[in-house]
């Protein structure tokens, strides 16, 4: 009954900036870390970034200085902040989290719908 639900995906020019949500709905106690990953055509889904629930984060090294991870505990809610977008950011974004839920009490990861994110060259 866990859901993550993305949102703000789009079409925008190298050096616009975009900002992709991810809310989680349904019967949580917890929510441990969120994320957020990227595939881009023909290529594997790697991590663009992660945040703890006490707010530590982790980026892939092509996003430093750009994107930033944020959440919001009482929205259940992750933000992903892209500045100065670039042709290679063109990928399906995914929103990951790791929940802890009712009725099992067991925490395990979801996983978000995909929303696509285009920087045209």
């Amino acid at each position: 009954q866990v859901q993550l639900v993305e949102s703000g995906g789009g079409l925008v020019q190298a050096g616009g900036s975009l900002r992709l949500s991810c809310a989680a709905s349904g019967s949580i106690v917890s929510i441990n870390t969120m994320g957020w990953y990227r595939q881009a055509p023909g290529k594997q889904r790697d991590l663009v970034a992660t945040i703890t629930s006490g707010g530590s984060t982790i980026y892939a090294d092509s996003v430093k200085g750009r994107f930033t991870i944020s959440r919001d505990n009482a929205k259940r809610t992750v933000y992903l902040q892209m500045n100065s977008l670039k042709p290679e950011d063109t990928a399906v974004f995914y929103c990951n989290a790791n929940i802890q839920s009712i009725p099992t009490l067991l925490a395990r990861d979801y996983w978000g719908q995909g929303t696509q994110v285009t920087v045209p060259s």
